[in-house]
C-alpha cells in the first residue's frame, strides 16, 4: 500500500515572513525531486489575518528563483492538527503556543524546524524588524531546515 501525502503546517507569529517563505520553499524542493506533499502555513497570531507575504520575503524568494505561492495569512485553526501530519514552528514560542492549543493526542505532532538542521542551532529568528540582510538570513536558515525536513519526509515514504 502507498503512504499516503504527507501534510505539513509551517507556523510564525503573523504568517507573512518565515512560514511563508518555509511553504514556498518546500514546495519548491519537493516539486524538484518528484515528491508529493501538502503544504501550507499559519501565524500563532492573528494581526496579521488576510494580508500577503512580506515584500521583503517575496523579493528574496524571487531572487533565488522560487516563486512565492498565493496566500493570505491566516491563525492556526482546531481543524489543523487534524488535517497535517506535523506542525512546525519557527521558534519553541511558537512549538509551545501550538502544544497549548493542541488536542492531547496532537500534541506530538508539533516540531521545531531546527530539529531537522543541526546548523539552525534553534530558533529561526523573526527578519520583520530587520533590514534586507535579516530576510537573507532568515531564508538561509528556513533553507536549511526545509531541506533537512524534505530528506526526512522522503525517508518516512520508504
Amino acid at each position: 500500500m502507498k503512504p499516503s501525502t504527507p501534510a505539513i503546517l509551517f507556523v510564525c507569529t503573523g504568517n507573512i515572513c518565515r512560514s511563508p517563505t518555509a511553504h514556498a520553499l518546500l514546495l519548491h524542493k519537493a516539486q524538484r525531486a518528484g515528491f508529493a506533499v501538502e503544504v501550507d502555513s499559519a501565524a500563532i497570531s492573528d494581526e496579521e489575518r488576510g494580508n500577503p507575504p512580506d515584500p521583503r520575503s517575496v523579493a528574496e524568494a524571487l531572487r533565488r528563483g522560487i516563486a512565492m505561492p498565493a496566500h493570505r495569512a491566516r491563525q492556526v485553526h482546531a481543524a489543523d492538527f487534524e488535517r497535517f501530519d506535523w506542525l512546525i514552528g519557527m521558534t519553541q514560542q511558537h512549538c509551545a503556543a501550538l502544544r497549548r492549543r493542541a488536542p492531547a493526542e496532537a500534541a506530538r505532532k508539533v516540531r521545531l524546524l531546527s530539529e531537522f538542521a543541526d546548523a539552525i542551532g534553534g530558533d529561526v529568528p523573526d527578519p520583520w524588524y530587520g533590514g534586507h540582510q535579516a530576510f537573507i538570513e532568515a531564508f538561509d536558515l528556513i533553507d536549511l531546515g526545509v531541506e533537512g525536513l524534505l530528506v526526512q519526509l522522503r525517508r518516512d515514504a520508504v
